[in-house]
């Protein structure tokens, strides 16, 4: 994190216009039209203000094509003058909050606004719930462009704002542009990520319209009162930055390391080995597929491989998936003895296992406490992946939480909601408790028959 002070020195408007004249970065993509592949726009702010600096033109424009709007503001901003003799930071909230809404209606007038309250100056301690916040706004992401602070910009909740918002973007599939603040102030065009950036050039009415919305945040543009500690926080020199003819977006690749950084520190995270949950689910999923072994099985999200080594039982050939890496390093080892087994890294359906699907296809896809870590375009995309490669006699076995889970697009009955709707298979059996539901998916013909063994 760098260090710098708002009313100190900093680089100069017109240094960063001359390097972006020269840089001259293209727009960025997707494009805003009318009746456009944008449907929705979701502005994330770190505290009342950052909307307006950093994309008023943008939610102008976007409101003026018809574009549904929705503003997301982490805090209230009640921190902004700790020092203040004339406002508490309950004063300083309630005050933010009216100006966040003049600003956001001078932009966009049927624009939404969702106050979520996290404290100011503290948002990286509160960043999974901001994640869940935006994940839950955004839902499915598919025609939905996320804005957000830049994940570098320098400012500790700017920065946990942008993470967020690239961990909800990456969970959802959203588009992601992340505007800079205050590297305006403390960086310098060597510094920039020029690959990265994209300029959105506005009209005159655009910049009329930010400039009105930046000016409704009276209580950071103007002082409190003419005593020490109610100076104006936004002074001429860093609106200067704002106050020009285009607006300066990063578009860099979301991400979302979360399951990873989960099992980095945890040996066992889902309590595979201990749970009693966990070893009855298993002997459930087991005891419902209907036949006593398979050709070739794949199993979608391993996680430590406890599943995988019951797997490997029913099955000749057993290939593994898991996008973490140490996930995939605790199921190699749980299943390094157990034959006819391979435990692969692959982020399904973008790394889908096609040449192992040669010769006949999967005759077992298990899919075990994994569907809602995939947004709803990827669930489908990986429907389909299964549609080609699933055998005439192939089985698909759904097994998912039943209560909500936060953070996440999709909760188990979305999950098998999507898939049954895709047809691939009918179901031809169910098992559903308070906590659990598993889904057979295959041939009427393929459950044994009562009676059939005797002689």
């Amino acid at each position: 994190m760098v260090s710098f002070r708002h009313d100190g020195p900093g680089t100069g408007a017109e240094v960063w216009s001359r390097a972006l004249d020269e840089a001259a970065p293209g727009a960025p993509s997707p494009a805003l039209t009318r009746g456009g592949d944008v449907r929705r726009v979701v502005v994330v702010a770190a505290h009342p203000d950052d909307e307006s600096l950093g994309a008023g033109g943008l939610v102008h424009r976007a409101h003026a094509l018809g574009v549904e709007v929705v503003v997301v503001v982490a805090t209230d901003g009640e921190a902004s003058h700790p020092h203040s003799p004339t406002r508490t930071p309950a004063d300083l909230a309630r005050v933010r909050r009216e100006e966040l809404r003049e600003a956001v209606h001078r932009l966009a007038p049927r624009a939404r606004v969702h106050h979520l309250g996290l404290p100011d100056g503290a948002l990286g301690e509160h960043r999974d719930a901001l994640t869940a916040a935006l994940v839950e706004t955004v839902g499915d992401g598919r025609g939905c462009l996320l804005v957000a602070p830049w994940r570098r910009d320098g400012h500790a909740d700017h920065e946990a704002a942008g993470t967020a918002a690239a961990t909800a973007a990456a969970r959802t599939e959203a588009d992601l542009w992340e505007y800079p603040v205050w590297f305006w102030h403390w960086g310098r065009p060597d510094q920039a990520p020029w690959d990265d950036l994209r300029v959105l050039d506005l009209d005159p009415d655009e910049r009329l319209a930010k400039a009105a919305a930046q000016a409704a945040h009276r209580s950071q543009v103007e002082p409190l009162s003419d005593q020490p500690g109610d100076e104006a926080l936004l002074g001429p020199g860093l609106l200067s930055h704002f106050a020009g003819p285009r607006e300066v977006y990063v578009l860099q690749p979301p991400h979302d390391g979360a399951l990873e950084d989960l099992h980095a520190s945890e040996a066992d995270p889902w309590l595979a080995d201990s749970s009693e949950y966990e070893r009855r689910k298993r002997d459930l999923l087991l005891a419902a597929l209907p036949r006593a072994s398979f050709r070739r099985g794949l199993e979608v999200g391993s996680s430590t491989g406890a599943l995988a080594a019951d797997l490997a039982t029913r099955c000749a050939e057993l290939l593994v998936v898991d996008a973490s890496a140490h996930a995939v390093a605790a199921a190699r080892a749980r299943c390094a003895d157990l034959p006819g087994v391979r435990v692969e890294q692959r982020r399904l359906p973008e790394e889908w296992p096609t040449e192992d699907a040669a010769d006949g296809g999967f005759d077992l896809v298990v899919l075990s406490e994994v569907g809602y870590f995939l947004s709803p375009a990827a669930l489908e995309r990986l429907v389909e992946e299964l549609r080609s490669d699933l055998a005439a006699d192939g089985v698909v076995v759904l097994c998912h939480w039943r209560h909500p889970v936060r953070g996440w697009p999709l909760d188990g009955a979305d999950v098998h909601r999507i898939v049954v709707a895709a047809d691939l298979r009918p179901v031809i059996a169910t098992y559903r408790d308070a906590d659990v539901e598993l889904l057979v998916l295959g041939a009427p013909d393929l459950l044994p028959t009562p009676g059939s063994d005797r002689g």
